[in-house]
């Protein structure tokens, strides 16, 4: 006698291991008809072995922390045996989710670092003691769920890195305006960059969709920071470089202004280099879409990103080429020319990032 799976449980199963996940069935099932399920499901292969309830009794602490982690099913299970997978399991640094239905399944459930309760079929105690409950009664949820976390946990990463890479790049510049003696930008200046080139494309970011390999990544470890996986170095190299190239921008405003490369105050390098700035942390929310893909590779677009860059690219101009605007935030009218160079010079920061990546790329390859 035998529970027909569900047809999306395997591939449910499928995309675990794919994710690094390892399923371990628990049932109380007689041990060969969970060996057949687990075989049809690919829990159960050459490298694993299923027990029962009578065979882990007659492991003592010693000889179950040894074997447990070559064992992917257990049959015939008494609620004692379920904890004590559990703990073991988090004893050597997993995180582990336990479903559970019924009174029995409460104590591993609540041993569990994510405790999963059945909305359908699940009882009132085992709802309770649930971190989450599947309303539902399906494992291929749980999956989905698993997916949508590490979209928004990535999500909330390039929001970060975009925000402190903008930030960092507008320290870096009117940290070196500041050494060498001129204005490169005015606090309302700063103010506008802030509240409306920076927020918009920062909260675009957080509705992109899932990248293509999110559920083919290994588990990141529980005690890693935001800043891992070499986010703080992106962060850094990338303020850097926006700063540079709004530095670059200022300049040539200047030589434009005044025919020759001096350190001065320009009302033309300010202009232009606010420009390049906005234009830059536009371009650079691109960027972000993925920390380590190639913007070109993305098929999916954020509808939502592209509206902000586009709504951002607007207001700048507007604030830089309608008169009284321009006066309001003490901006001088700048030709065709400036223009055109102030925004080259914020797109570079397509072009070098991607470059970037390449190399990034590249060397992962060669680390695995």
């Amino acid at each position: 006698m035998i529970d027909p799976v569900r047809p999306e449980v395997k591939d449910a199963i499928e995309r675990c291991l794919e994710a690094g996940i390892r399923p371990i069935m628990i049932t109380g099932d007689h041990i060969d008809t969970a060996i057949a399920i687990a075989k049809e499901l690919g829990i159960l292969n050459e490298n694993v072995r299923a027990v029962s309830g009578s065979q882990l009794d007659g492991m003592d602490d010693e000889t179950f922390e040894k074997e447990f982690q070559g064992i992917s099913v257990y049959a015939r299970v008494q609620p004692e045996h379920k904890t004590r997978i559990v703990t073991a399991w988090r004893k050597i640094g997993k995180v582990t989710a336990m479903t559970g239905d019924g009174v029995n399944d409460a104590p591993s459930i609540k041993a569990a670092d994510i405790g999963v309760g059945m909305g359908i079929t699940g009882t009132d105690v085992t709802k309770n003691v649930a971190d989450m409950v599947l309303t539902d009664d399906n494992f291929a949820t749980i999956v989905g769920a698993v997916e949508e976390g590490r979209r928004i946990y990535d999500n909330i990463r390039k929001a970060i890195q975009f925000l402190l890479a903008s930030n960092m790049s507008e320290v870096i510049a009117i940290f070196m305006a500041t050494l060498l003696g001129f204005t490169i930008l005015e606090p309302v200046h700063l103010l506008w960059i802030n509240l409306v080139t920076d927020t918009f494309p920062a909260l675009a970011l957080g509705m992109e969709t899932a990248e293509e390999d999110i559920m083919k990544r290994k588990p990141r470890s529980s005690k890693a920071g935001i800043f891992s996986g070499g986010m703080g170095v992106d962060v850094v190299y990338q303020g850097c470089l926006v700063a540079l190239l709004v530095l670059v921008s200022y300049f040539i405003g200047v030589y434009l202004e005044f025919g020759k490369l001096i350190i001065e105050d320009s009302a033309h390098g300010i202009t232009m280099a606010f420009l390049t700035m906005s234009m830059a942390e536009i371009f650079h929310s691109l960027n972000m879409r993925s920390q380590r893909a190639s913007l070109f590779s993305i098929k999916k677009q954020n509808t939502v990103l592209w509206l902000a860059a586009l709504g951002t690219f607007l207001l700048t101009t507007l604030v830089c080429e309608v008169p009284f605007l321009a006066g309001a935030f003490g901006f001088t009218t700048i030709g065709i020319l400036e223009y055109a160079i102030a925004m080259s010079v914020g797109f570079c920061v397509i072009p070098v990032v991607e470059l970037v990546k390449l190399f990034q790329r590249i060397k992962a390859r060669k680390s695995k």
